[in-house]
């Protein structure tokens, strides 16, 4: 079976401003290559509800998964989820059981359940909840699309039930050759390897470490023997 496919939409001024250094998609890209998902686009959208909205268009119709971080928290500038709502074109209101649960949660802190702590119960209709053990404030799921919270911590931990209830495909594993040698004194022989295999995805990666100038040549693939196959022919290959 082919492996599922994936988006990630991140969503926020101060990511676009610099502000904030975005680490969410870094930790999705891993948690999806292990569970043989493949992460194919992320996109970067401002505050802006129309924004979202098309892009949630566009990626829930081209991609297995939708996944989108940030906008569901409680001030005015949070609208991800009117903006969901309005992309699949379906009402949004206070839903019971997410008023439950943020109610409940702040009986037991002694805090006022005012207004704008209400409006994180505000879900689309026909959406399912995801959970939140962190924070209690739930994200949740249109058909394909996971709208979860921006703060790090809790979108690693919603990240973590979501993925429990998706069909998993074959991990995708990779091996490393590393050279001190330039890009263009092996590109050639490399790209005429890379095409003997097929099956594999190859890249190529440049650094400079203290001075000292290399590449790291990276394969990718499911078969953990073909790619240790494939990572000796190469260095007997480059080592001539």
């Amino acid at each position: 079976m082919t492996n599922q496919t994936a988006a990630m939409l991140v969503i926020g001024d101060e990511i676009l401003s610099g502000r904030t250094r975005d680490s969410n998609m870094h930790h999705l890209a891993q948690q999806l290559t292990g569970h043989g998902i493949e992460l194919l686009e992320v996109r970067v959208v401002a505050d802006d509800p129309l924004a979202i909205a098309r892009a949630v268009n566009a990626l829930r119709g081209a991609y297995d998964h939708v996944f989108t971080s940030g906008g569901i928290g409680p001030t005015h500038d949070d609208i991800t989820a009117d903006a969901i709502a309005a992309a699949f074109g379906v009402p949004i209101g206070h839903r019971a059981d997410a008023m439950d649960l943020l109610g409940a949660h702040y009986a037991r802190q002694g805090l006022d359940f005012n207004d704008a702590r209400q409006r994180m119960a505000r879900i689309p209709d026909g959406a399912r909840l995801i959970d939140n053990p962190v924070s209690v404030a739930p994200g949740f799921s249109v058909e394909n699309v996971h709208v979860m919270a921006g703060v790090p911590r809790i979108f690693e931990a919603m990240l973590a039930g979501v993925l429990s209830q998706i069909a998993h495909g074959k991990p995708l594993l990779s091996r490393n050759l590393r050279l001190l040698r330039g890009e263009g004194e092996i590109a050639t022989a490399f790209g005429n390897f890379a095409a003997e295999y097929p099956d594999l995805a190859m890249g190529s990666y440049p650094f400079n470490q203290d001075g000292v100038f290399g590449t790291n040549l990276v394969l990718r693939g499911e078969d953990a023997t073909r790619l240790d196959v494939a990572l000796a022919a190469l260095s007997d290959l480059l080592a001539k």
